[in-house]
């Protein structure tokens, strides 16, 4: 397949929700290359993130020795760049060095990356996961506690009030959490916090006046046929799953809600977000995803004009598909 001209971040942050869902992956990932290479990003500054993002295709289908070029190219895209997405490629990379039986290159890669748990919670996601796959799962668990115990004295609190002080201590938590689940180790004290936490934000988010960000999460057709498979939560059909999200978003805007749009999923994603071992369909896992989609730039604006395309990807016109499924 052949990806539009001019990509931008939008755009890539939406691929990453739906590639895996296409019948051709390795072409999506192959157009990425190109686009990074050969200036076909809106931003030139996006050729790191379009190219991790190729790297994360080609591992997904065990294509390692592509994924390896496309993660050592994405670092070289980097630079210099001091942030959370170079981070994350760097620990990327290394986790493909470890797929790819190079644990000696990966380590000095990940070693110095080990700050970043605390200082850049968005890319402490992909070193845990680069230090499971290289067999050091419990140099992760190890990590993850030093770094909760690390926030928890720099705030002087042991239990955040509410979500918004959360932050990256839940985050932290939350990681741990199920990496000790997986590990099968004995709960202690940061686990109990971290099943507090989120029950607490679980409560918090029903019964917010918002809505909530479960109700907006939009499976494409390819994804919806593979979730349905393990949980009717969603609807039982595409054009039931299509129907609900119409009516909930026209139900929020009879609330007064503005700026509403639909969240795009990636069942590979809902499984990641489960981490080693977790259930990836269960209430609290659909619930936490949705969290993370709500904080992301993957979104599709709603609604659009009645004579443009529909927002669910049918290629029809919005008035003739899912607008007068607002009616059902």
């Amino acid at each position: 397949m052949s990806l539009k001209a001019d990509l931008t971040t939008a755009d890539l942050n939406e691929i990453r929700q739906t590639a895996l869902g296409t019948a051709d992956p390795l072409g999506v990932a192959a157009d990425l290359g190109r686009a990074a290479e050969n200036g076909g990003l809106a931003d030139p500054q996006d050729a790191g993130l379009a190219l991790s993002l190729a790297a994360e295709i080609a591992e997904s289908r065990s294509k390692l020795d592509a994924a390896q070029r496309y993660a050592d190219a994405a670092v070289s895209a980097y630079g210099d760049r001091d942030d959370s997405q170079s981070a994350a490629a760097r620990a990327l990379r290394a986790r493909i060095l470890f797929r790819n039986g190079r644990a000696d290159e990966a380590n000095e890669i990940v070693e110095p990356l080990r700050p970043l748990l605390t200082q850049q919670p968005d890319a402490a996601a992909y070193v845990t996961a680069a230090l499971v796959v290289g067999g050091r799962a419990r140099d992760a668990e190890k990590w993850l506690t030093e770094a909760v115990q690390e926030v928890v004295a720099e705030r002087g609190v042991t239990e955040p009030a509410d979500a918004d002080d959360a932050g990256v201590l839940f985050f932290l938590l939350q990681q741990r959490h199920r990496l000790r689940h997986a590990l099968g180790l004995q709960h202690d004290t940061h686990d109990n916090l971290a099943e507090r936490l989120e029950t607490r934000l679980a409560n918090a988010g029903a019964q917010s006046a918002a809505a909530p960000a479960a109700d907006l999460v939009f499976w494409p057709r390819a994804e919806f046929d593979r979730l349905v498979k393990q949980t009717d939560a969603y609807g039982a059909t595409w054009d039931e799953h299509r129907a609900r999200l119409e009516q909930e978003l026209v139900r929020q805007t009879g609330a007064g809600r503005t700026g509403l749009a639909v969240l795009p999923g990636s069942v590979d994603a809902l499984t990641a977000q489960a981490g080693i071992g977790g259930d990836p369909v269960s209430s609290d896992n659909r619930a936490a995803y949705a969290r993370t989609l709500a904080t992301g730039a993957a979104r599709l604006p709603w609604p659009p004009e009645r004579n443009g395309a529909c927002w669910c990807g049918s290629g029809l016109k919005y008035k003739k598909c899912c607008l007068p499924r607002s009616r059902g």
